[in-house]
């Protein structure tokens, strides 16, 4: 918020007394030469602008102008640092209001682009359109905006296991709101899954020190907790589940008691946090159970009794019918530990009536329990529990695996050229040259059956390149910047009727997608080629940055227009670096 306070008008300190009320920061004071400075502000730095004869003075215009440009991105960078607003300063406690929450009423085409917006964005991620909803991201109509969609992108990137890509997401929404919790707690649980597959760079240290970091602007979240246990879990359990026998297990799994105690400590701190929390309830419990077993003492165990009847009356408790499964699961694991196998067996059934044959919910579950089995504990009751999800789960076809490629290969290249284009670019008599070159690279790459293409299918290098890739057994997929028939009249029929026809043989054996289908119409000030790029380019890096495989067919010249080779080029080598580049000058 810009104001300026030359002239003492009431509705403009009424205004910035909204503000301050309102928002912690953001604020940038500005005035001309007044006799005064009023009180309340008196101390508040402020931007001092020259006037001559009551309008801004021409011979300082630049500087301040300068000035007030430097000013306004300062605090912008400083957004998240010292609080400006004498009302928060004052009430150190006082949460600002979720921006969403703020809703003027007269304000209605501001919010129906909003909602409209959000709509798109749902439908993106609901049928997994990772790529289409970075696109809507990035044309959120106000920044603000932008944080719930890279969100939303970040948690379904970290979903498919794309664990870098939806850190980039994560942080771009951050950057916004950076004490978003759920934000913050789903970049923690993206550096942990990075540390624990071994990426260069990320540590576990650094994930603990991240969840610690939430705790000291958090500290009653119990979620955190509870995620900061886990990384203490995952690496207890991967220092010993390699080895071949229960007794070599067990041995392992009491030597590393110190990760043990450290992630009973920390489910237990979740708990005592907030006793609803039963997930982490029963985490701690089972710990506890283990370490007796494996004859480890932990500082716990003085809890370990009233945590018992503590967990079953929050799980008991649930009231919303959509974690009834887990509620009656979670009433399960406790039987397992305290019960018998009649008991465990009644238990476990009584979830799987609320599982409604989710299979992943069930198989969750089970692998639990297995886990338990493969160091021996309450043999029994764990047999039982494992027997019970068993037989559930055989009545159930399992679900198939999202397919996932091999590699991904993005292609972009030029059209032939017009009969009336002055300078040469892809003339037609060289098609036989580029469709070679294509097929070399492809080849150079192993192309094959398990491979995914990406291209809009124009005339020229794309229906040559999607020719190649069927050719190979590759999968291919056609992302297009308007609805196939005015595709096909922009971008295909320019080239003459053969090349009509060829697209007509490629569609059967392409899944193709168009954007004002799928994302709705481009914003008036978006090149829909240039958005259509962006959508091609995302939709690749979430299957994988590294097995995203550019080839373009190019130049290396500027375009005629927004959304060429050109454009994806220099994007691509950004991100990936892997690049294969057909120069058609060569040809």
């Amino acid at each position: 918020m810009v104001a300026d306070l030359t002239l003492d008008n009431p509705n403009v300190w009424y205004e910035l007394g909204i503000r301050h009320a309102l928002r912690s920061r953001g604020i940038v004071l500005v005035q001309g030469p007044r006799p005064t400075q009023p009180f309340d502000i008196y101390t508040d730095r402020k931007l001092n602008y020259s006037l001559q004869n009551g309008l801004p003075d021409p011979a300082t215009l630049k500087k301040d102008q300068d000035a007030l440009i430097a000013m306004v991105k300062a605090t912008i960078e400083s957004w998240h640092g010292r609080k400006i607003s004498p009302v928060y300063q004052l009430l150190p406690n006082l949460q600002e209001p979720q921006w969403q929450n703020l809703r003027v009423g007269d304000a209605k085409e501001f919010w129906d682009t909003h909602d409209a917006w959000l709509n798109q964005i749902e439908l993106a991620r609901k049928r997994g359109d990772i790529g289409g909803l970075l696109v809507l991201a990035d044309e959120a109509p106000v920044v603000a905006f932008r944080t719930q969609a890279y969100l939303k992108a970040g948690i379904a990137l970290r979903k498919v296991e794309c664990f870098e890509f939806a850190l980039e997401q994560l942080e771009k929404a951050l950057a916004v709101e950076p004490d978003h919790l759920q934000g913050l707690q789903e970049q923690g649980i993206c550096l942990q899954r990075l540390a624990l597959l071994g990426n260069p760079g990320y540590s576990l240290e650094r994930a603990r020190a991240h969840y610690r970091h939430i705790l000291e602007t958090h500290p009653n979240d119990a979620e955190t907790w509870a995620l900061l246990a886990r990384i203490d879990k995952d690496a207890w359990v991967e220092s010993w589940r390699h080895l071949d026998t229960i007794e070599a297990r067990r041995d392992e799994a009491a030597y590393q008691e110190a990760l043990l105690d450290q992630a009973i400590a920390s489910y237990s701190e979740a708990f005592r946090r907030n006793p609803g929390h039963y997930y982490s309830g029963i985490n701690a419990l089972t710990l506890i159970h283990l370490s007796h077993e494996l004859r480890i003492n932990t500082p716990q165990d003085e809890h370990a009794e009233s945590m018992v009847g503590a967990v079953q009356f929050g799980a008991e408790c649930e009231a919303d019918q959509n974690h009834w499964f887990w509620s009656k699961a979670t009433l399960g694991d406790l039987q397992v530990l305290i019960g018998t196998t009649d008991t465990v067996t009644r238990a476990y059934k009584d979830a799987i009536v609320h599982a409604e044959q989710n299979w992943f919910a069930l198989n969750s579950s089970l692998t639990q329990l297995r886990l338990l089995a493969s160091l021996g504990f309450k043999p029994d009751n764990v047999k039982a529990g494992i027997d019970t999800f068993e037989r559930a789960m055989a009545r159930l076809q399992k679900p198939e695996n999202k397919w996932q490629p091999r590699k991904v290969f993005l292609f972009s290249g030029h059209m032939i050229d017009a009969p009336d284009r002055v300078t040469p670019r892809f003339p037609a008599d060289k098609e036989a040259i580029a469709a070679d070159k294509i097929a070399q690279a492809l080849d150079k790459l192993g192309a094959n059956p398990e491979d995914l293409a990406l291209i809009q299918g124009s005339n020229g290098g794309d229906i040559l390149f999607a020719e190649a890739c069927l050719q190979r057994g590759v999968k291919l997929k056609l992302l297009q910047p308007f609805e196939e028939p005015a595709f096909i009249q922009k971008s295909v029929l320019p080239g003459g009727d053969s090349w009509r026809e060829r697209y007509y043989k490629i569609k059967p054996q392409a899944n193709i997608k168009a954007a004002p289908i799928e994302l709705s119409g481009s914003p008036k000030d978006v090149d829909p080629y240039e958005r259509c790029n962006r959508w091609l380019l995302y939709s690749a890096l979430a299957y994988g940055i590294d097995k995203v495989q550019f080839i373009c067919l190019w130049n290396g010249e500027c375009g005629d227009a927004p959304g060429g080779t050109a454009q994806m080029y220099q994007e691509v080598n950004e991100k990936t670096g892997q690049v294969i580049w057909l120069d058609t000058k060569k040809f």
